[in-house]
């Protein structure tokens, strides 16, 4: 797929949705006469981070943080839930105007640890870190990671901490949109080995001259999968961009698996594609142990602690 529109119109997306909630949050913070600190799925919002697939908190509501019961914002409101995370420091705090503020994104991911399963949990994990990345211009997703990974090391007890650490091991940088996290996590089930993210080609570039990515590789390999949404399907120019990228490669020796939405459909669906790719790297010479029937995320979670040591 073509990373850069597909992340440019998720951007856009999430700008809009940025800029309708900052105004409710605006004016909850007028009506109040204060200045309001935002957790939970309105600081995922705030700072243009996919929200996840699903929670247990009101969509409805504006939820607010404080660091104690006694600063706890008391004040009965329709619009707003208040929240204590003790967590909340002068360097956990990210300012989005004069009005209001958000808790930053590596503590508003440990505040949802227990609103939210251990999937959506990961690929939250994956998007806060593409966050992270993108509000430092385009820094090295790497840092973000290790810092995220550091941060989490280091957290004392809380509600959540348990499950946390269980998501950590998991956690990808790189990572362009939920769907490829997801995308990840199916293919990790099954056993495939661990893969390079939004993997960049060597010496291969559009006549553009943009480089050529690849969603999923493994370049040891040659091998690679690229996430195709319902606009590879009806947009003609986005189609020949495909195949101006991927018939230079297959060309160049590259196995390319390409998945979609079918492909997510089902148990039996993403076990058939797993295997598809499984038998592609074990034709180039991979030795792994393909899982017929996915692993729990537990497991998983901790094959990759013990692979990190």
């Amino acid at each position: 797929m073509n990373t850069v529109d597909a992340a440019a119109s998720m951007q856009e997306s999430l700008a809009q949705r940025k800029r309708e909630v900052t105004r409710l949050c605006v004016e909850e913070a007028m009506r109040l006469d204060r200045r309001l600190l935002f957790g939970m799925t309105t600081s995922l919002m705030l700072q243009q981070v996919p929200v996840p697939a699903s929670f247990d908190l009101d969509p409805r509501m504006l939820h607010t943080v404080s660091s104690s019961e006694r600063r706890r914002n008391r004040v009965k409101t329709p619009y707003a839930q208040a929240h204590v995370w003790k967590g909340v420091g002068d360097d956990a705090i990210v300012r989005i105007n004069r009005h209001v503020y958000a808790l930053d994104l590596f503590q508003t991911w440990a505040q949802m640890a227990v609103h939210v399963s251990l999937e959506d949990l990961i690929v939250l994990g994956d998007s806060v870190i593409e966050a992270k990345r993108l509000a430092a211009h385009d820094a090295d997703a790497g840092d973000a990671h290790r810092s995220f990974v550091t941060l989490v090391d280091g957290m004392t007890h809380f509600n959540g901490i348990a499950r946390c650490r269980l998501a950590l091991p998991l956690i990808m940088p790189n990572v362009a949109s939920p769907q490829e996290s997801r995308g990840h996590l199916m293919l990790r089930r099954h056993g495939i080995p661990v893969m390079r993210t939004n993997y960049v080609v060597p010496d291969m570039r559009f006549e553009s001259g943009a480089a050529m990515t690849l969603d999923v590789a493994w370049p040891e390999h040659r091998v690679a999968v690229e996430y195709d949404g319902d606009q590879h399907r009806v947009d003609k120019r986005q189609w020949r961009r495909d195949q101006a990228k991927r018939n230079p490669l297959r060309g160049r020796g590259w196995i390319i698996l390409e998945a979609n939405a079918s492909t997510f459909a089902d148990e039996a669906s993403q076990a058939e594609f797993s295997f598809h790719v499984a038998r592609a790297l074990a034709t180039r010479g991979a030795v792994f142990d393909f899982h017929v029937v996915a692993m729990p995320l537990e497991r998983l979670s901790r094959l990759a602690a013990r692979a990190l040591r």
